[in-house]
């Protein structure tokens, strides 16, 4: 339970931060693409040689599960990354990833509208105080909403919401560090491709990034985007996943919504309004309340 416990908060802590770099590259002249790329080429190229090892040669659990990894690669790597980068530059750190983390809610809508999964009255109660606190968290009453960043964050948590479909298909026959590196391959062979044939604006520069109280070059940004925010936030949650059982671990993982905004207004100076601290409270709490009820 201890060492569960250390590495959910590890990786909690560790993908909190992803957002944070990817403002400051953005802020610095890279395109929303670009950063996402390097996150993802940086990662692959960390986890693959590890994920080779745990295969000992069972190359044919590859082929057997190729639409699985494409389904990760495609969607939940490239697509779900690329969207939530994107939400980032025109939306604070904190409020794109609270809208991406209500994707629990949108899966019991999607389980209801596919198999007529009824929801149980506690997990309505959750569903609702989680959209309540979107509503909130998006601050539709100021005005002055950035409807293009709300569009992008939504398109994350759909994003997400197909990762845990993805999950939930997942017959444990593939190694957990074997899934995250061949998704990662994919999604970085997509994004690279879409950015060499001009569909995706692949750009970045060599001006440093900038933080509050300090500046960085982009390449010490880029290697902690890769190495610690996605290859050792990768390991670390399916380490924690292995010690407590799913169920566990996905409530810890309600530590990075916490952990995302401190760091955004630690290192970027990013406030957070208190009706948006009320509304991500919500949020969690209707998450926590979907999530605890089977």
């Amino acid at each position: 339970m201890r060492s569960g416990l250390m590495w959910a908060t590890v990786s909690a802590a560790a993908f909190g931060l992803s957002g944070v770099l990817a403002r400051a590259l953005i802020d610095a002249g890279w395109s929303a693409g670009g950063a996402v790329t390097a996150r993802v080429v940086v990662a692959a190229v960390a986890l693959l040689p590890i994920a080779v090892i745990r295969l000992h040669g069972s190359w044919n659990l590859l082929r057997r599960n190729l639409s699985l990894l494409g389904g990760y690669g495609l969607i939940a790597v490239a697509g779900t990354q690329l969207a939530f980068f994107e939400a980032v530059a025109h939306l604070p750190v904190g409020v794109a990833l609270l809208i991406v983390f209500a994707s629990p809610i949108a899966v019991v809508a999607w389980l209801w509208a596919r198999d007529r999964q009824r929801p149980t009255p506690a997990t309505m109660i959750g569903t609702i105080c989680g959209l309540g606190g979107l509503v909130l968290v998006v601050d539709v009453g100021s005005g002055n909403v950035a409807w293009s960043g709300v569009a992008w964050a939504l398109a994350a948590m759909l994003g997400s919401v197909v990762y845990y479909l993805l999950s939930a298909r997942d017959d444990g026959e593939l190694p957990g560090i074997v899934l995250a590196a061949g998704g990662l391959v994919v999604g970085a062979l997509v994004l690279s491709i879409a950015g060499a044939t001009g569909v995706l604006a692949l750009h970045g520069s060599a001006d440093p990034a900038r933080f509050r109280g300090f500046t960085t070059p982009w390449w010490t940004v880029v290697l902690v985007l890769g190495i610690v925010t996605t290859a050792l936030a990768y390991v670390s949650g399916i380490a924690a996943t292995r010690r407590l059982g799913a169920r566990l671990a996905s409530f810890t993982g309600l530590c990075e919504v916490a952990a995302a905004p401190l760091l955004a207004w630690a290192l970027l100076g990013q406030p957070v309004r208190f009706l948006q601290l009320l509304g991500g409270a919500m949020i969690l709490i209707g998450v926590a309340v979907v999530r605890s009820d089977r």
